[in-house]
């Protein structure tokens, strides 16, 4: 491929020989001859580029190669936001995961499922009765898709992925190794108010849960176009109605979604967030790694919830929220400052009681602590 159709793809421009053949992209340190494309994007990569064999970079716009490499770099691709462009550099050099066209002989497929011509279906994998599986989709093995089960077209289902009973996904979904979408959800009933139901309204543990009726779900899960679940993730399938992923949604590692959670369009849920039931999350929402979010709470659009934060409340469109119980960024800083000068305010206060109680003329004053410097 020509240095000038790499840049096409990236929307960027060329600065130099445009007809460089390019073999492979690669850290600037892993160059090993002149079909190597060097990614220097960063400003700590550019200083590596002297020991380097590329005779071809991409670099940041602005960028200053070091002077030693004029004459030794014959071309460059210049990009204005590198972390975009390594995006649509790694699609470009993009290995695909081996798939053998075809339903292989040991793969089961129930014989009223509906696979497509061009689909790929690995030993080992399960289709179940009435399953579809579009166009282009790729089951790789020990792979399950229950029963009424959709898979979008394009879509890729890394090994030991689990497709519960009547789940849907759409276009393009990548889901990976071992996530399981469309388990029941966690609900539970007391015949009397239990003791979770006392400690919500009293504060107190009244009831007693003498016994734990399962609640079915009967729901499904729905997930749109360009929906990523990470390896292990779980996403619990709706009681009555759906749990729902909207379009372009990106769930990382060991997420778990609860019952009937609603969430929007290109979220990024990172990994070990815990997202409880009947939640409703808009679009374009961050949580952080370890966010943990509270049952029948509304998160609005573009709101961005910082690692390890405990989600309680609802929480506004576009805002920043962080810490344990999660409140805005400003209140918690003041929150944190606070904790960080209450060993100065202990001492304060010793010093004012010792000052008093010598004016007072109350005996001997008690000994000040000794407090340590905050750093």
């Amino acid at each position: 491929m020509k240095l000038s159709e790499i840049a096409a793809a990236l929307d960027a421009r060329v600065e130099g020989d445009e007809t460089i053949m390019i073999r492979r992209a690669v850290h600037p340190s892993e160059a090993e001859g002149p079909e190597d494309l060097a990614l220097a994007m960063d400003k700590d990569l550019l200083a590596l580029l002297p020991g380097s064999k590329a005779v071809a970079v991409v670099v940041a716009e602005g960028a200053e190669l070091p002077p030693e490499l004029t004459g030794i770099i014959r071309g460059r691709i210049v990009v204005k936001r590198p972390r975009y462009a390594m995006a649509g550099l790694l699609d470009v050099f993009e290995k695909p995961v081996h798939a053998e066209p075809g339903i292989h002989p040991q793969a089961y497929v129930a014989p009223d499922a509906v696979v497509a011509e061009d689909a790929s279906v690995a030993p080992f994998a399960y289709i179940g009765p009435r399953a579809r599986i579009g166009a282009g989709a790729v089951v790789l093995p020990h792979v399950t898709v229950g029963a009424d089960a959709v898979i979008g077209e394009g879509s890729l289902l890394h090994p030991g992925a689990r497709i519960g009973e009547r789940v849907v996904l759409g276009a393009r979904c990548i889901i990976h190794p071992n996530a399981a979408v469309g388990n029941d959800g966690f609900s539970f009933v007391t015949p009397e108010p239990g003791s979770v139901e006392s400690a919500k309204t009293t504060g107190r543990v009244v009831g007693t849960n003498v016994l734990l009726r399962r609640v079915n779900s009967i729901g499904t899960v729905i997930l749109g176009d360009d929906v990523e679940i990470g390896a292990g993730a779980t996403i619990d399938r709706g009681t009555v109605t759906a749990t729902r992923i909207g379009n372009g949604t990106k769930i990382d590692n060991l997420v778990q979604i609860g019952h009937n959670v609603q969430i929007g369009t290109n979220c990024m849920l990172c990994g070990h967030v815990g997202v409880a039931g009947s939640t409703v999350i808009g679009d374009r929402v961050v949580l952080a790694g370890k966010v943990g979010v509270a049952d029948h709470v509304k998160i609005g659009s573009d709101a961005v919830v910082a690692a390890n934060s405990g989600v309680g409340t609802d929480i506004p469109a576009k805002s920043v929220y962080m810490g344990y119980p999660a409140v805005p960024r400003a209140r918690a800083f003041e929150q944190y400052k606070g904790l960080a000068r209450l060993k100065r305010l202990f001492a304060d206060v010793v010093d004012l009681k010792a000052r008093l109680h010598a004016v007072d003329g109350q005996g001997k004053a008690p000994a000040k602590p000794v407090v340590a410097e905050q750093d």
